[in-house]
This record gives structure tokens, sequence and C-alpha cells, in this order.
């Protein structure tokens, strides 16, 4: 698909795409790192509102 800015313009955004602020390395996501840690603080979570709950009545 061909771009749609103007030279100029198209040379703007590669050079901000080019500063170095946005060259960050970053690791790879992983989803399941990302999956173990919302079901441990959901589990978790349950867990203290029963405690909670069985120290209440």
């Amino acid at each position: 698909m061909p771009s749609r800015l103007t030279p100029e313009d198209q040379q703007r955004v590669d050079d901000y795409l080019r500063a170095p602020q946005h060259r960050i390395e970053r690791r790879p996501f992983r989803p399941l790192l990302l999956l173990t840690l919302v079901l441990t603080v959901v589990i978790g979570l349950g867990l203290l509102s029963r405690l909670l709950s069985s120290l209440a009545l």
C-alpha cells in the first residue's frame, strides 16, 4: 500500500522513528507469564476473601 504522506512528511516520520529514544530493545512478550501472574493474583485474592469472610462471621 503506497504511503499517503508527502515525501517531506515521510522523511519527518522516518527521522522521528530513527531517534535514539525510539530504538529501545524490548524483551519478547510472554503470554504464559502474564496468564500465570493473573491467575496467581485472582486465586490469592479469592483465598484472602474467604479468609476475611470466615473471620467476619
